[in-house]
């Protein structure tokens, strides 16, 4: 059972510590980390949802997003995040020096009346060099398959509604992206 700190609508802490799906469910403010890894291409790693998962089944999301532990700080979860759904095979290693903070944001969705997000968003870009995604492992139980993009595809895949939305993701990323 993944146990998750509970935060208010300002993001401090409650000091409540409470199930995933039982803040799901209650629709109580948490935080989670979203990460772009971008090659030295300046391509964008996607990742395509397993069809299993409760919310945005089979859509194209962003390189890696998940729930912050009870306890752990943002960066160390990215780091869990990307060694939990997608990791390099050959030894590749991510390191916590290698992120760059980007912003914070705050969402809420309501999936359904018993599923409600209500997430405090910690954005981080990770560069990385020498990765191909012939060379990506994942885990199938949360991704089905795995691809760099170019803005250009980026964008199309935003127009066409294949990617989970995440606009105050992709606008910062876009903008970053075209300063290099």
């Amino acid at each position: 059972m993944e146990l998750l700190d509970v935060l208010d609508e300002n993001g401090m802490f409650t000091g409540e510590v409470l199930s995933r799906e039982e803040i799901h469910k209650r629709g109580l403010w948490h935080r989670s980390i979203v990460v772009a890894i971008v090659n030295e291409n300046n391509e964008i790693l996607l990742q395509q949802r397993s069809e299993a998962k409760k919310t945005n089944a089979g859509m194209w999301d962003i390189s890696v997003a998940g729930h912050i532990s009870a306890g752990q700080d943002s960066l160390s979860a990215a780091a869990r995040e990307i060694n939990e759904e997608v990791s390099v095979l050959l030894g590749y290693r991510t390191e916590i020096k290698d992120f760059r903070y980007m912003y914070c944001y705050r969402k809420e969705q309501e999936f359904r009346e018993d599923y409600i997000e209500r997430q405090f968003y910690d954005f981080f870009i990770l560069r990385t060099s020498g990765v191909d995604d012939k060379t990506l492992d994942f885990q199938t139980e949360e991704v089905q398959a795995v691809k760099f993009v170019n803005l250009n595809e980026l964008q199309k895949m935003i127009d066409e509604h294949k990617l989970v939305e995440r606009p105050e993701v992709y606008n910062v990323l876009t903008n970053f992206l075209f300063k290099f």
